[in-house]
């Protein structure tokens, strides 16, 4: 059996692979259309968020066995259709989950701290003491949207910090021992409640634009807003009126509703640039999941998935 490989993944799952009885073609150049004129000729296909598996490139893929997301957002597949033709979806979230947590972690507290504007300062030989004293997060309510593997993580990483975690996950009824101290409870009390409210959640038709004016207004004056899950969860439009207008106290984003800058509009290029201006908000470029360790570990947890359904 063979298995196509589009994206860059550690060695660990080729091997694996090639152990297991798979001849394995390795190529980061294929896209989309390359894609199609060849996804016939495989029993599995191992992609990240580049290739868009819809139901044409399913069909296309007359002998797909499986299709493997490495990380963790299925948005890019339909998966419903794959498994009515009997492939098997699998994901790789728990590769992750602790690296996503960390980020977080950093971007709030050099959001808190002024850490990127008073290192830029020091650097031009600035020395503002005052201006950068920073806020503590002991004390604040942290809201968790989507209790999952991202947000579980990001709650683990929050006890011990003095901080009251509240958590709304309309999917999950059970939780693990260790998230007892985190008060679940429903959407509305979470986003009234919250001075940081952060995002954990998949893109489907319900969570697009979750975050919109009716949303921020809602919200207590200066929330926080940190988004490290998909982009079009929050719409930017509205975040942007929430922090000219001071109902939004501050913003961390790794994700955005458009992760390619030179496709931008002139609408969307204003838009970002007037975002960007606010001292209170810390950007980075979707690599929330993206470390050494991580990069690992979600090829040793899609190649446990793959292995086991096969033993299955």
């Amino acid at each position: 059996m063979k298995v196509l490989i589009t994206d860059k993944v550690h060695p660990v799952l080729i091997d694996g692979l090639k152990e297991i009885g798979f001849e394995v073609d390795y190529d980061t150049g294929v896209d989309n259309s390359i894609l199609e004129t060849l996804v016939n000729q495989y029993d599995g296909i191992i992609i990240n968020s580049k290739i868009i598996m819809n139901r044409f490139r399913i069909d296309l893929g007359i002998n797909l066995k499986f299709i493997g997301r490495l990380g963790s957002g299925l948005e890019i597949i339909d998966v419903g259709y794959a498994r009515e033709k009997g492939i098997h979806v699998y994901n790789s979230p728990e590769g992750n989950r602790n690296a996503v947590a960390e980020h977080e972690m950093g971007m709030l507290l050099a959001l808190h701290n002024h850490l990127l504007i008073a290192d830029r300062e020091v650097r031009s030989f600035s020395w503002n003491r005052e201006k950068n004293r920073g806020r503590e997060l002991r004390g604040k309510t942290i809201g968790i949207i989507g209790l999952g593997n991202t947000g579980s993580s990001f709650a683990e990483k929050l006890y011990g910090w003095g901080v009251h975690v509240m958590a709304y996950d309309k999917y999950r009824t059970a939780y693990p021992r260790n998230l007892d101290y985190v008060e679940k409870t429903d959407m509305n009390t979470v986003v009234q409640q919250s001075d940081i409210l952060s995002f954990h959640l998949p893109l489907t038709d319900e969570t697009r634009y979750l975050v919109n004016d009716v949303f921020i207004n809602q919200c207590k004056s200066g929330v926080i807003i940190s988004n490290t899950s998909r982009g079009k969860i929050v719409q930017t439009s509205a975040l942007l009126k929430g922090l000219e207008s001071g109902k939004i106290g501050g913003a961390c984003l790794d994700v955005f509703e458009n992760e390619n800058p030179l496709s931008f509009n002139e609408e969307e290029k204003a838009m970002y640039s007037r975002v960007y201006t606010f001292d209170n908000v810390v950007v980075t470029p979707h690599i929330a999941g993206w470390t050494e360790e991580s990069l690992r570990m979600i090829a040793e947890v899609l190649l446990i998935k793959i292995r086991d359904g096969f033993n299955s």
